[in-house]
Parts: structure tokens; C-alpha cells; sequence
């Protein structure tokens, strides 16, 4: 196995294969939501997103008239970029769901705030579909349900610049994750370090806990974590990353009428090459940290 899982898609593999790329971490307070509508002749335009593919041509049974519904854990740098969510308008996530409305033939897409707990334990079904960096499993399947994978992800190793961890070294640490996620699970199942890990309810607070000297290392999927080492100016690094066969897919509430539309219109962005553009467009330009340089570890 490589470094780095190429993504699910060949189009967007030959893209991050040759640019950097990676994903952000989320923080805002719960509630928050922007709103984005096409002008009155439809222009191609949804925040600062120039989609692609034909206005109208899926058909969507939506939980809001003329409005594609999506939330996420929000904001996320590279994905969902703004300072607060009511400040998107653009990102890799945001845009795919821009697409997402445009070819539905939605005027309005609205964005809203909903923990990442929640969304990937069904406890809300509100909205048309999410997208948030979602690992699929068989075991959030049971009260959700997912799309295609779109971007493959790894768990990423976050530690102090200088730190002396290593593979060897690091079940001996103390380690956080944030709660609900696969790299938590990933922590206590495969990787089982002597110390119990804490857990954080974000990715704010897992970067802030590292460098705070609370945590020795933060575990969660590699592009959030590189993503996180940007914003620290050269204060955190990622020095490593586990393989866990793991993709990101669009989460829909268990047994959502449009899945089968909504599918067909992803693969069709796989196809048409606008996933492998949004990667290239924000991907590369928010992380500047090459994946398939990284390190790839085993758990021992």
C-alpha cells in the first residue's frame, strides 16, 4: 500500500497524486447556517463556486421547496472555508454541494451546523444530505445511510515540531482523538496504547491540546491533521499515518428517497472530472502538505 490510499476515484487520484492535498478540522457554535441562491436566470454560481454539468438534470425530493439542505460539522478549511458558518462560500465540500443543487435544479442551497456526533449516529435527519469528511462504516450504516466514496482518507499522527515519537514510542504516550470518530476507534482497537486516550469534541480542541503539552500526539484522519499543522505556522507536524482502508462518503438520512439520485449524480462528478478539479482548486491551495511524503506506519 502506498503512502496515502489514492482516492476512491482514478480521475481525483491522478490529481492529488500530482498536487498537495489534505482536509481541515471543524469548530463553530451549533445552529449556525448561510444561505446561497442562483440569480434569477440561473447563473452558474452558488457563493463563490462555479459549478458544473447540466442545471435540472436530476430530480430531487428535498426537505425544503427549490432548497438543497446540507449540514455538516462546520467551518472546515479546505472543505467548508470561512471564518464562521455563516461566512462560506466556497471549499471541496461546499462546492460539491453547490454542483449537487445546480444540477438538481434548486435555486437555494443551505448550509447548517450539526455535530459530528449526531450526524453519524442518525440522531438528526433534517436535512437533504451531509457532507463532512465521513469515514463509511458497516456500523454507522445501520442507522444511516451513505453514498459512493468520494475521497479516501488515512488516521494522520499530529505532534509538537521536534517531537521524538515514533512508531515504536508512541502506543507509550498519551494520545487524544476527537469523539465519535473511526481514528478513535482506530486508538482503541488496533493501536491500544498503554494510556487511556482522551478524547476532545473537536478538531480545534484535539490541535490545541497538542500544542498545550496536554496530549503527546492527536490522531485523526491525515488530511485534517495536515490541515491543522498549516494553521500552527510550523508549531505541529505530521510525522505519520496508519492505512485503514477507510473512505469519505455523503451521509443521507437512513432511507432517503434521493440517494439513488444524488449517487448518480457523484459518480457523475467523479467521471466528468469536477471532483478531481474542487480537490485541485482547494485541496492543494489550503494544506500545502504532501500526503505520500508522510511516513506510512504500521500498528504493532
Amino acid at each position: 500500500m502506498r503512502t496515502l490510499r489514492t482516492l476512491a476515484v482514478p480521475a481525483l487520484s491522478a490529481v492529488l497524486l500530482a498536487a498537495l492535498t489534505a482536509c481541515g478540522g471543524s469548530a463553530s457554535a451549533g445552529g449556525d447556517s448561510t444561505s446561497h441562491t442562483t440569480d434569477s436566470k440561473g447563473k452558474r454560481t452558488y457563493g463563490e463556486c462555479e459549478v458544473t454539468g447540466e442545471r435540472g438534470s436530476i430530480g430531487l425530493k428535498t426537505v425544503e421547496k427549490d432548497t438543497l439542505t446540507v449540514v455538516g460539522d462546520l467551518p472546515s478549511p479546505g472543505w467548508w472555508n470561512g471564518d464562521t458558518v455563516r461566512q462560506i462560500d466556497n471549499g471541496y465540500e461546499y462546492c460539491m454541494a453547490a454542483t449537487l443543487a445546480y444540477r438538481a435544479g434548486l435555486p437555494k442551497l443551505t448550509v447548517r451546523n450539526v455535530s459530528f456526533d449526531a450526524l453519524v449516529a442518525g440522531k438528526s435527519n433534517d436535512f437533504d444530505l451531509a457532507l463532512a469528511e465521513i469515514s463509511i462504516t458497516d456500523e454507522r450504516r445501520k442507522v444511516v445511510d451513505f453514498s459512493a466514496p468520494y475521497f479516501a482518507s488515512n488516521i494522520g499522527v499530529l505532534v509538537k515540531s521536534g517531537s521524538k515519537a515514533t512508531q515504536d514510542t508512541i502506543t507509550g504516550l498519551q494520545l487524544g482523538v476527537k469523539q465519535g470518530t473511526t481514528g478513535a476507534d482506530f486508538v482503541r482497537d488496533k493501536l491500544r496504547p498503554e494510556k487511556a486516550p482522551k478524547v476532545f469534541a473537536g478538531d480545534v480542541e484535539l490541535q490545541a491540546a497538542v500544542q498545550a503539552g496536554q496530549i503527546d500526539a492527536a490522531l485523526t484522519d491525515v488530511a485534517i491533521m495536515l490541515g491543522k499543522a498549516k494553521e500552527s505556522k510550523g508549531k505541529l507536524e505530521v510525522i505519520g499515518q496508519y492505512d485503514t482502508g477507510e473512505s469519505y462518503g455523503a451521509l443521507y438520512p437512513k432511507g432517503s428517497e434521493n440517494a439513488a439520485a444524488l449517487d448518480g449524480a457523484i459518480e457523475e462528478m467523479k467521471k466528468d472530472g469536477t471532483l478531481a478539479g474542487l480537490a485541485s482548486t482547494y485541496l492543494t491551495k489550503a494544506f500545502g502538505g504532501d500526503p505520500e511524503a508522510i511516513p506510512l506506519w504500521s500498528a504493532k
